[in-house]
């Protein structure tokens, strides 16, 4: 029975490594449909980033801003975890399909979005969308190349990224600067029906694994966990108190959906989550890294758009062109290094020269004070960026069976999806109590002379001491105009003093950032380099020895 079950396997893991002896030209083909896949949802993301604090001002959310990003990661994280054993199951293609479907309709209705909470809604079935697409596509990746190939393509699909970045943020200013914002989450549709239907012309598909079925509840108790860590994470500190019941409560139910999703995962036949990838500890350093490395880098770069349109005043679409330096110096290194893996077969040494150049980025955006450091910042960033990420996934990969290629990459997705939800709820929090405090004593200082005014005077001047004001430039110059022109000093006092309040703040953000990516970069020296492999088929005695070491499910 277990020798049939066996076979059973191994015929189906034959014909899902069947893809890497497709023709190269089958191969380019279905590569272009991923890469037209992963920049729709690519470039949705970044088109809204400078635009982001206008949209949010325009809805009056900013006590809101973080969730609109939280939720993104929420639901992004939930299907990427999801979605990597059940692709494991049933193959990439439906799972590629029905990503693009959830994004489409869920940016479709983002720009019919009437206030914040609808714009949240539908910002978290855009998540789900994500999520399926980028675990999908970079598992499909690995059906479709070696180890060692991997490297040279998955320099191409960080460039992919980084045009979207590029593209996305300049394209985005200018949008919300000359047409309505809600066009931001409809040009780029086409794109996404174009997606899918090479996807579904191109992209093969492979039999089910009729040896292992769905692990249900392991799903729901993932998933649980995950709801209550990051709801914990973020509401804490904004919301309600770090020691409130709300907070302990969701911590205390992420600890005991934790503890039961490990009972079902160590009994069931076929887990949604394998624990046994854990005991390799090139799986478990790499993850720890992705988690540290989105925590800090998420949490802090959402915070960009916050000094350029806030604190120097410049308008989405020249904001927008601050952060292409940054795309630009990472597509050219994520391709060079790319390319230098797939040769050599050799990645720690790349890890170890981008993340402390990463951390040197990270470390000037806390001491920029004009727009020409945060350039320079920038393009730090993005080097140390485009050399140092590509390496983490292919990392991950390599140390696991091509049977695991689906759940394992999942894994990776998972902590680095986890690590940027917490980064931005930790560091938003940061944000918020940063801010508070430095607005009090700028205030403090700089209310003299508002203090002598009318009481009516004085409540048209308190709307300029709401940091919102500073994002969204024609409103400011609309209220300042409206003011008698000997109080219009006095509200360039104000603003200057909300201006340094932020600014402040946005140093503290930073330089938490930094640190967090530090102690990703420290780790790095522990990971465990080992050959890239040149096949997707193991020999036969390394297989053997991956099945014998797999621990069978406890009766």
């Amino acid at each position: 029975m277990n020798n049939s079950r066996s076979g059973e396997r191994n015929g189906n893991m034959e014909e899902r490594e069947s893809m890497e002896d497709l023709s190269h030209k089958r191969k380019l083909a279905i590569m272009i449909a991923i890469l037209a896949a992963m920049f729709f949802a690519a470039i949705n993301q970044t088109i809204i980033s400078t635009a982001m604090p206008r949209i949010i001002a325009v809805l009056e959310g900013i006590d809101y801003y973080t969730w609109v990003i939280t939720i993104y990661m929420l639901t992004s994280t939930i299907a990427t975890v999801l979605v990597g054993k059940l692709s494991d199951i049933y193959g990439r293609k439906p799972f590629l399909l029905g990503g693009i479907l959830f994004f489409l309709i869920g940016a479709f209705l983002c720009g019919f979005s009437q206030n914040i909470l609808q714009l949240i809604a539908y910002r978290g079935i855009q998540g789900v969308g994500a999520g399926i697409i980028m675990s999908t596509a970079f598992t499909a990746v690995g059906d479709l190349f070696s180890p060692r190939e991997r490297g040279k393509w998955s320099g191409i699909m960080m460039s992919a990224f980084g045009f979207s970045s590029v593209l996305g943020p300049a394209l985005g200013g200018w949008l919300v600067d000359h047409m309505d914002w809600h066009w931001l989450f409809w040009i780029f549709l086409p794109l996404g029906v174009v997606a899918f239907i090479l996807i579904l012309a191109l992209f093969p598909k492979t039999a089910r694994r009729e040896s292992e079925s769905i692990d249900w509840f392991g799903s729901l108790f993932l998933s649980l966990t995950i709801i209550a860590l990051l709801l914990g994470f973020s509401w804490a500190g904004s919301r309600y108190d770090w020691g409130s019941p709300q907070i302990l409560g969701l911590f205390a139910a992420a600890v005991v959906c934790g503890i039961i999703f490990t009972l079902v995962e160590r009994k069931v036949k076929s887990p949604v989550l394998p624990l046994h990838l854990f005991r390799n500890d090139i799986v478990t350093i790499s993850n720890v890294i992705g988690f540290l490395m989105n925590a800090g880098m998420m949490g802090a770069l959402i915070y960009i758009s916050f000094f350029v349109q806030g604190v120097e005043g410049i308008a989405p679409t020249y904001a927008g062109y601050v952060t292409i330096p940054m795309s630009v110096s990472m597509v050219i290194m994520s391709t060079i290094i790319g390319q230098y893996i797939t040769k050599t077969g050799k990645y720690k040494r790349y890890a170890l020269i981008g993340m402390p150049i990463m951390v040197l980025g990270m470390l000037i955006m806390a001491f920029m004070d004009n727009v020409w450091t945060a350039v320079a910042a920038m393009i730090v960033f993005g080097v140390g960026l485009g050399v140092g990420m590509p390496v983490f996934s292919l990392t991950v990969q390599n140390a696991v069976s091509p049977a695991e290629l689906g759940v394992a990459t999942a894994s990776s997705q998972l902590f680095r999806n986890i690590g940027g939800t917490i980064g931005i709820a930790v560091l938003g929090t940061v944000m918020s109590s940063s801010l508070s405090s430095n607005l009090k004593e700028k205030m403090a200082g700089s209310g003299g002379a508002a203090a002598q005014l009318d009481e009516q005077t004085r409540a048209q001047l308190a709307a300029l001491t709401d940091p919102n004001m500073l994002l969204d430039q024609p409103k400011l110059k609309e209220v300042i105009a409206s003011l008698p022109a000997d109080v219009q000093p006095v509200a360039n006092l104000l603003i200057e003093a909300v201006r340094d309040a932020l600014s402040s703040s946005l140093s503290v953000v930073f330089l938490c950032g930094t640190a967090i990516v530090a102690a990703a970069a420290v780790l790095a020296f522990f990971i465990r380099e080992i050959p890239l492999r040149t096949s997707n088929r193991l020999p036969r005695q390394d297989a053997d020895q991956e099945r014998a070491a797999k621990p069978e499910p406890v009766r």
